[in-house]
């Protein structure tokens, strides 16, 4: 075996042993990645690397769009936009069996238009949506697994923190990669209305009828939902009509949030003192991963491990979708252990290149918003499955006498939907691609 792929699994190695250790993973990655860079070269070389990477990263405007999207969904939770959407959604279905679980979904693919972060779509809607389904009837395992997949909806319908991540670390287009996400985030909700429906044919009684609501509650509820709509075709509709750049986009949508909040007197001081520190505190937590992640991917690229392995597969004569299933069945298992957004930063710089190496039938840029598109499935995959699945355990702590396996048995019919998602997305790329081609 190779020096460099004996370096490069020791590497791993030690930051996986790290991470099982409870250690943060952003540390992890530094540290690992400092050792790495020191063996290969030296302290000096590192400390040169250091005194101008950590600047150059951080003061690289596009990534001001993730604090922005974090504070744009902190005062839209605060401000009472996902009560309003439930509130809308749970009028037109929720009369019907299983009708208030589809608003949940409804409410999150609409929330995911002004929030990037499925953690904070799931929190949200466990304090907007829980209480209802409770007093309905709704059985609890059945309610908490629905609204930690509808979370998921908050990276797979844009704009998604995680896709701007994905953009930034692969060198991407951001407006190209909001583009691609959109059908598949609506494909992710149709089918998990889906699922809801084959559920409660099943076992009605896992989801009865919500009351008939009167012309007048109708009323309210649908007007009150207009500021989130508008909101939403203001922030997606400027990226995808060229109007905006996605970095003005979450600027406006911050701006138009808190006015809307102000305005309705929903938003108080208190409210925004919150947003700001949960914003600060989010965005702090990902630019140290960033950082990590940059410094190990450094150590990885003087090891020359990733372009080795990209040459070797491809000499190899595997068949290119063979090799893409095996990396997304390795996605699933790691997601499933892991925190999703270190799991992405630590794979790319390993897998983006062996999958940009083969021939798909597309171009490199196509290959890489493509697999974009199927890295945020499989990361929204990992948010709910077990035996970690972060919403699930989001969701747990807001509904405590709810037992875990019972959210986690709540969430397996969606989960079914999300391979048969994943299975569409690989074997038809136009799926991803096609409002890419139309609109560019």
């Amino acid at each position: 075996m190779a020096p460099e792929f004996v370096l490069a699994a020791t590497g791993f190695a030690v930051l996986l042993g790290l991470i099982a250790l409870r250690a943060p993973v952003g540390l992890a990655m530094l540290l690992v990645g400092m050792g790495g860079y020191v063996h290969i070269l030296d302290w000096t070389a590192l400390g040169n690397y250091l005194k101008t990477t950590p600047y150059h990263l951080f003061s690289n405007y596009t990534l001001s769009v993730i604090p922005l999207f974090i504070l744009m969904g902190a005062l839209a939770e605060r401000g009472g936009l996902a009560r309003d959407l439930f509130a809308a959604a749970n009028a037109l279905v929720g009369r019907k069996p299983g009708g208030m679980a589809m608003g949940v979904i409804g409410a999150c693919a609409c929330f995911g238009a002004v929030c990037g972060s499925s953690v904070a779509t799931t929190a949200t809607f466990g304090r907007a949506a829980l209480p209802e389904l409770r007093r309905y009837g709704y059985d609890p395992g059945f309610s908490t697994g629905t609204i930690a997949v509808g979370g998921t909806l908050g990276i797979l319908i844009p704009p998604s923190v995680i896709l701007v991540v994905y953009a930034i670390s692969t060198e991407q287009n951001i407006a190209k990669l909001f583009m691609a996400a959109l059908i598949p985030g609506l494909i992710a909700a149709s089918l998990y209305l889906v699922a809801i429906w084959l559920v409660v044919r099943a076992k009605p009684e896992l989801g009865p009828p919500g009351e008939v609501p009167s012309a007048a509650e109708k009323r309210d509820a649908f007007l009150n939902v207009i500021p989130a709509l508008l909101i939403a075709v203001v922030v997606v509709g400027g990226i995808y009509g060229g109007v905006f750049t996605p970095t003005e986009s979450a600027a406006v949508g911050v701006i138009a949030t808190l006015a809307v909040g102000l305005l309705r007197g929903t938003l108080r001081g208190r409210h925004i003192r919150e947003a700001l520190f949960a914003t600060a505190e989010t965005t702090a937590m990902i630019f140290v991963i960033l950082l990590g992640a940059e410094v190990f991917n450094a150590f990885l690229a003087l090891s020359q491990a990733p372009d080795l392995l990209a040459l070797w597969i491809t000499e190899q004569d595997f068949p290119p979708y063979g090799v893409l299933v095996l990396l997304l069945v390795a996605y699933i298992i790691l997601g499933a252990v892991m925190d999703e957004l270190a799991m992405m930063l630590l794979t790319l710089p390993v897998f983006f290149p062996v999958i940009t190496a083969l021939d798909f039938g597309l171009t490199t840029e196509e290959t890489a918003i493509w697999f974009g598109i199927l890295v945020l499935c499989v990361v929204g995959i990992g948010l709910t499955a077990p035996p970690i699945g972060l919403n699930v355990f989001v969701i747990s702590s807001l509904a405590r006498d709810v037992p875990i396996t019972r959210t986690y048995k709540g969430v397996l019919p969606f989960l079914g939907m999300d391979l048969i998602r994943l299975a569409l997305l690989v074997a038809f790329p136009a799926l991803s691609l096609w409002l890419v081609n139309a609109l560019s």
